[in-house]
């Protein structure tokens, strides 16, 4: 299974939006939503959460691309168990969102590969215009938490 990754702001904070598109073999689906008022890393780890949350059976290997080194640094150099062993101590951002990531990672192997945004990799810009149509697009969800926070 293969999973590409994006995730959008507009004016971060402001309206955000998420692509996200898997593939398993010859098929292929897209996904997006978006926010109307949320930060571009809130987006960056909703498109991974997304992708996970499509998934209809546990214990794929999963490689799953992203431009978001945030993210891709986060769970490849284990930022990430740090984080929840010292309950996000010192102010680390997007703990609803790292612990709703984490309890999908479990169910799965997952390899993370950060690409370059913006470049030459079809599926990233493609998940790059999911994002920012979902950003500009209308009845925009809630981002209940960021918005609460915030």
């Amino acid at each position: 299974m293969i999973i590409y990754t994006d995730g959008a702001a507009r004016g971060n904070p402001g309206p955000g939006g998420y692509g996200t598109i898997l593939i398993y073999g010859n098929a292929k689906k897209e996904l997006s939503a978006g926010y109307r008022f949320t930060t571009n890393n809130r987006m960056e780890i909703m498109s991974v959460i997304a992708g996970l949350e499509a998934l209809k059976k546990d214990g794929q290997h999963i490689t799953i691309y992203s431009d978001s080194q945030y993210v891709v640094n986060s769970i490849e150099k284990k930022w990430l168990d740090k984080w929840i062993a010292t309950n996000f101590r010192g102010g680390k951002k997007n703990k609803d969102l790292w612990l709703r990531y984490h309890e999908l990672a479990k169910n799965h192997k997952i390899r993370m590969v950060w690409v370059k945004g913006h470049a030459d990799n079809p599926n990233n810009n493609r998940c790059d215009e999911l994002a920012t149509a979902a950003a500009d697009g209308k009845n925009l969800l809630v981002d209940e938490v960021y918005e609460e926070e915030n």
